[in-house]
């Protein structure tokens, strides 16, 4: 079991540096420091927004419009960060306690 904690460990992790490629390469765009015309920065944007997509469509449902200003990958950090450090730890915790009787 604690080898399924750790591949979650891990996969929680890879997921935060998507999410935080994503958002340094959306300001590079967006401040054109690098544009979509080049064929390899269309295609490493597009598959960061269908990798992150399905993270950020429920909490863009819950969250108020703020216009230009998108705080649903600064959400889904948090949530990542909480069962990064949080949960995964306390679920391991409980796994290697003896058993109580």
């Amino acid at each position: 079991m604690m080898v399924l904690l750790s591949i979650v460990q891990v996969l929680l992790s890879v997921a935060t540096w998507i999410i935080l490629i994503q958002a340094i390469l959306s300001w590079l765009i967006a401040f054109n420091v690098i544009n979509t015309y080049n064929e390899t920065v269309r295609q490493i944007w597009e598959a960061l927004k269908k990798i992150t997509e399905p993270f950020y469509r429920p909490i863009r449902r819950i969250l108020p419009d703020f216009g230009a200003l998108d705080l649903s990958p600064l959400v889904v950090l948090l949530i990542l960060y909480i069962l990064s450090n949080i949960i995964v730890p306390a679920i391991a915790v409980q796994l290697q306690a003896p058993p109580t009787i």
